[in-house]
């Protein structure tokens, strides 16, 4: 990887494509701390802090931060997310989109327009929920009951907000459009790093300052703690370097099929007669069904964070809390299901199919037709559990951890309850990237007839 980077650096348009994309990324970072007006960021990061395990935390870790500090780019890329998200739904549900997402370069077109629309709709009303939030909750360092001060105050919260959102999509789309790798993505891996130096302090910490009540009794318990905490360290080091090379080698693993095409005469010339094969990435879901279980099961824990000496909000972080293994339980059926809705909406086994009848192509043994798409529909939920397994273990074991440390401690690590979904954003990223960087440097390096 470090010798593609040396290799891509000498090339001048790939220089100045990287260049770019760590302008963009740099200047990323200084919207993410610009401060808002009358917010209190130390007030706001307390009540983070203190109401760990709902959709605020994977928000902030979204965010890289900024949420929890109420900068300029608070609502980071979520807005954008979740409307790509939903135009890719609706793609299933509406043949117009449909027919777009077919229609070549100008189809595109109108659907990134449609993608932008909705991402300002939802910034807007995001924008509008956490400025109420953040006066609701005495965020705000300057607070008054006038009510034309109150709306100036509202309304330049909200607009400083969708603001931010809008033009991280508009970041997004020039890296798309003049860097490497995707826009979106490469914000989230950003994001993702600005964090991990904190999420590092705050475990390193805890190991050695954890109370460890079930052992307080032992004698010399001080030079034991110690000792513990130094085991702990080196212990999560190994664990992220293993689920590490485990990510790198579920992501770069497919299931291949064997093609075989029939001869055909054209005029003079016979073509056709060559094998192939049809590649089934394992992990074709990514992190969607971790963006999604993670949203669905974290709705409870963050409305019952309004309401946390109510009889319901005593009951949910007792029993549905993010630290409770009910919640675990449900988190992980959950991921199962999305990584087969997601499969069934992003894979059409009958268009495969149908592209490989008209190619002339065949899986040898399987009749074309209705017994192809069978077989392929076989394989795919074959892989797909795989996949969703794949995605529990990666996902569920931080949980447990952290679920477990609770138990023991009398305090959670939020950041470690996400960090397998992290890592499976930051490798996925960086093997993507990777592989645009090796196409485009083989692209350029494509010696034709002429030479």
């Amino acid at each position: 990887m470090f010798q593609t980077l040396k290799n891509a650096w000498k090339i001048p348009e790939l220089k100045s494509k990287l260049l770019f994309t760590l302008f963009v990324i740099v200047l990323y970072r200084v919207g993410a701390n610009i401060p808002m007006p009358w917010v209190n960021p130390e007030v706001l990061e307390q009540q983070f802090n203190m109401n760990g395990g709902n959709a605020f935390t994977w928000l902030n870790l979204l965010s890289g931060g900024a949420l929890s500090r109420g900068t300029l780019f608070a609502l980071s890329v979520s807005p954008y997310i979740t409307a790509s998200i939903v135009v890719q739904l609706l793609t299933i549900a509406f043949k117009t989109l449909a027919d777009w997402q077919k229609d070549g370069e100008r189809g595109r077109k109108k659907l990134s327009n449609l993608t932008r629309g909705i991402t300002v709709g939802l910034a807007l009303v995001t924008s509008i929920g956490y400025a109420m939030f953040l006066n609701t909750y005495g965020m705000l360092s300057y607070t008054t009951k006038d009510g034309f001060s109150f709306w100036l105050q509202m309304i330049t919260l909200v607009a400083c907000f969708c603001a931010g959102a809008s033009l991280i999509m508009w970041l997004a789309e020039r890296i798309n459009e003049y860097g490497i790798g995707n826009g979106i993505s490469v914000i989230l891996f950003a994001n993702i790093i600005a964090r991990l130096p904190a999420m590092i302090g705050s475990l390193y910490s805890r190991c050695f300052t954890a109370r460890w009540t079930v052992f307080a009794k032992v004698e010399n318990w001080q030079y034991a703690q110690h000792s513990i905490g130094i085991a702990l360290a080196l212990l999560f080091v190994a664990v992220l370097l293993f689920f590490t090379i485990l990510v790198i080698w579920f992501s770069n693993s497919e299931r291949r099929i064997p093609v075989q095409y029939a001869k055909r005469v054209v005029g003079r010339k016979m073509y056709g007669g060559q094998s192939s094969n049809l590649p089934l990435k394992l992990d074709m879901t990514g992190v969607m069904p971790i963006i999604f279980s993670s949203s669905i099961v974290s709705i409870l824990p963050t409305i019952a964070g309004f309401f946390p000496n109510s009889g319901f909000g005593k009951f949910v972080n007792n029993y549905l809390g993010m630290n409770s293994f009910p919640y675990l339980a449900i988190y992980l059926i959950l991921v199962v299901a999305f990584a087969y809705f997601y499969v069934t909406i992003s894979f059409n086994p009958v268009e495969v199919a149908n592209n490989l009848q008209g190619n002339g192509g065949a899986i040898p043994g399987i009749r074309p037709g209705r017994p192809t798409i069978e077989y392929i529909k076989k394989i795919l939920n074959r892989i797909t559990l795989l996949g969703a397994l794949f995605l529990c273990v990666l996902s569920g074991v931080p949980m447990i951890v952290n679920a477990i440390w609770y138990a023991i401690d009398g305090v959670g690590l939020a950041d470690l309850a996400f960090s397998g979904s992290s890592l499976l954003i930051v490798v996925g990223v960086a093997l993507e990237t990777y592989r645009q960087l090796e196409a485009q440097m083989t692209l350029r390096n494509y010696k034709g007839f002429l030479d």
